[in-house]
């Protein structure tokens, strides 16, 4: 079995109906596959968050 990418411990393979995945039980990695990305808004300025604060 593969050691864990975080701490290099072994690895627990768990499956569940026709899902398998791997887990590190030392640091809690875990192998689960996800289907998104992140969607980062633009970053407010200060001079923004300021005019914005005095607004209020």
């Amino acid at each position: 079995m593969d050691d864990c990418p975080r701490c290099q411990s072994p690895l627990e393979r768990l499956s569940l109906a026709d899902s398998e995945t791997v887990s590190c039980q030392r640091c809690g990695f875990a192998d689960v596959p996800v289907e998104h990305e992140a969607e980062w808004e633009k970053p407010e300025s200060w001079r923004d968050a300021m005019r914005r604060f005095y607004e209020q």
